[in-house]
C-alpha cells in the first residue's frame, strides 16, 4: 500500500509559500456537510485540525465511510480534473479548521510557475493512489460483509 503524503509538506519551502499565499483560513463544525459527490469541485482544503470522513453513497439508505482524515492531509482533488465534480462527499467528524484554497487561483499559479504545477500535480497522484488503495479496501470489506448477509 502506498503510505499517506502530507500535501504540503511535500512541497519545497518556496511552492509552498506561494502556494500558501493563496490560501485562507476556514472552519467546518462538527457534523457539517463540506460537499456532496457531484457538487462542483472548485476549491480544496489541507486540514490544519479535527478530522473528516470522504463518504460514498451506495444506495438510497447507506453511505459508506471510505477514509478518514487528519491535520495535514488533503480534502479534494476534483478540482484538478474534469468534470471538476466531487466523487466523493465529505463531512466533519469533529470541528475542523483548514487552509481552503480556490482552485482557479492555484490552477492560475501552476500555469505561471509549471515547476509548482509539476511538483502538486505529482503530490495530488500520490494522495489519489492512496486513497483508491483505501477506497477499494473498504469496499471489498463491505462487499464481504454483504456477501456474509451482516449488511
Amino acid at each position: 500500500m502506498t503510505k499517506a503524503i502530507k500535501l504540503l509538506a511535500a512541497l519545497p519551502p518556496p511552492q509552498r509559500e506561494r502556494l500558501m499565499a493563496l490560501s485562507r483560513e476556514v472552519s467546518f463544525a462538527e457534523d457539517a456537510r463540506i460537499f456532496e459527490a457531484g457538487g462542483t469541485a472548485d476549491r480544496f482544503w489541507v486540514l490544519r485540525s479535527g478530522a473528516v470522513s470522504l463518504d460514498q453513497q451506495v444506495n438510497s439508505l447507506q453511505r459508506v465511510t471510505v477514509a478518514n482524515l487528519g491535520a495535514g492531509d488533503l480534502l479534494g482533488w476534483s478540482w484538478l480534473f474534469p468534470p471538476y465534480t466531487w466523487d466523493f462527499g465529505a463531512v466533519a467528524f469533529s470541528p475542523v479548521r483548514a487552509y481552503e484554497f480556490d482552485a482557479g487561483a492555484v490552477l492560475k499559479l501552476c500555469e505561471e510557475d509549471p515547476q509548482l504545477g509539476l511538483t502538486l500535480v505529482r503530490n495530488v497522484a500520490e494522495v489519489l493512489a492512496h486513497r483508491l488503495e483505501m477506497t477499494r479496501g473498504k469496499l471489498m470489506e463491505q462487499y464481504t460483509l454483504h456477501r456474509r448477509g451482516a449488511l
